[in-house]
């Protein structure tokens, strides 16, 4: 799971953020309620935060795929040891990191298009607009990260299905793979912060699975279920319709990290983390909202979460001391999957100026953003809005994390001398 609810009180998350523990080993939060972050574990250069609260012969294969190497990854499992069922065993993860670190993923039969020029700015301390493994936030409820080995790794697809589906991971290396950049937000984000990152994936549309299944009349949700028996709700139509949703095995061109959901996730754009980017998947079961309630749902949350309009000044800083003169203000903004049409940007109460947008990747991705400002002697608020593709303009009013998303505008106060 990519998102984890945080207490939408803004100044106790941006303190614990800034918090480096003791202890490398938080306490679960699984027994929070409503969840409450008890630790922030962070790492460099990037930033973790882990809230605890062979039967292929004569198969086509996808172009790139060294059926030896997967082999030899798999059978790294037998050399640590590792056995089990579903392949799912929660500890430190060595059987899973041996297989993980011989694996070669094969070629995507449609590789993701290039990065549009123009995609960003070259502006100091402007988030990336790629974001790498290491920096790709983490939030989650694993007390430890599940060591998921591929040797006995099944991926089962059931319920209000015709079909109903067995899967290693073999089988899944032999399916169509697509390539897709897709951001991913976190419900836990709370207005101007970080919890949202942008990477390229590599999986199989869940579309084609689901068709292959024979999803039957009456249904309306897909429960995901983790190694580790986290369990999230998504709606049928997230996964069936033209976004893209994947079951991704890959992540900016490696296999998925250990702490990202190796060996299989969801990533699903357009819904917050909780209810759609199931990490360590181990199976998806066809049913109704009606009939059963996710991990988070039974928290207070909402059972259906798309992300919400957002925009984030990501320059200068808070409290940052700026010369006077021309100064660039900048960040990103996202709507996934409608899309930016608009950011603007205004300092203290004064007129809405229209921010300058870099070129658009997709309606999936975030979209950088930057202003000149002509910045006079004082101290002056510095406020962002975005409108999307639909013609919404981001509300003013501000909400808590809980129970589907935060709101507001984003805004940093700055002193020029």
């Amino acid at each position: 799971m990519v998102a984890m609810a945080v207490v939408g009180v803004g100044g106790l998350w941006w303190m614990l953020r800034t918090l480096r523990p003791t202890s490398a080993h938080p306490t679960d939060a699984r027994t929070a309620s409503p969840p409450v972050p008890q630790t922030w574990a962070e790492r460099a250069p990037g930033r973790t935060r882990v809230l605890l609260t062979d039967d292929m012969a004569g198969r086509e294969v996808p172009p790139g795929f060294d059926r030896r190497a997967f082999l030899r990854a798999a059978g790294t499992v037998a050399a640590v040891g590792a056995v089990g069922g579903a392949g799912a065993r929660l500890g430190a993860g060595p059987a899973a990191s041996g297989a993980r670190d011989t694996l070669t993923l094969p070629s995507p039969a449609e590789a993701a298009p290039p990065v549009p020029t123009g995609v960003t700015f070259e502006v100091p301390g402007l988030t990336p607009y790629l974001s790498s493994n290491a920096d790709f936030y983490r939030v989650d409820t694993a007390l430890t990260v599940p060591d998921v080995p591929l040797e006995g790794y099944l991926l089962r697809i059931h319920g209000l299905v015709d079909t109903p589906l067995e899967l290693s991971f073999a089988d899944l290396l032999e399916r169509r793979l697509v390539e897709r950049r897709i951001t991913l937000t976190c419900v836990s984000n709370p207005v101007g912060g970080d919890l949202v990152d942008n990477a390229t994936w590599l999986g199989i549309p869940m579309r084609d699975l689901l068709e292959e299944a024979g999803v039957q009349a009456g249904a309306d949700a897909v429960k995901s279920t983790s190694a580790d028996d986290f369990t999230a709700g998504t709606p049928l139509s997230a996964l069936t319709d033209d976004r893209g949703a994947l079951l991704a095995i890959g992540m900016n061109g490696e296999p998925l990290p250990l702490e990202h959901g190796f060996p299989v996730r969801m990533v699903t754009p357009g819904l917050y983390g909780y209810v759609s980017a199931t990490k360590w998947l181990v199976d998806l079961e066809v049913t109704r909202f009606a009939d059963f309630t996710p991990y988070w749902t039974d928290r207070g949350y909402a059972e259906q979460a798309p992300i919400k309009l957002s925009s984030r000044i990501d320059v200068p800083g808070p409290f940052a001391q700026l010369g006077a003169g021309r100064a660039v203000v900048a960040g990103v903004a996202w709507a996934q999957p409608r899309g930016i049409e608009r950011v603007e940007v205004r300092v203290g109460d004064g007129e809405w100026q229209d921010a300058e947008l870099a070129e658009e990747d997709s309606t999936h991705t975030w979209r950088p953003w930057r202003w000149e400002w002509e910045a006079a002697p004082g101290t002056h608020r510095l406020e962002v809005r975005a409108t999307d593709r639909t013609g919404d303009t981001q509300t003013s009013q501000r909400a808590p994390v809980a129970p589907d998303g935060s709101t507001g505008w984003h805004n940093v106060t700055v002193t020029v001398t």
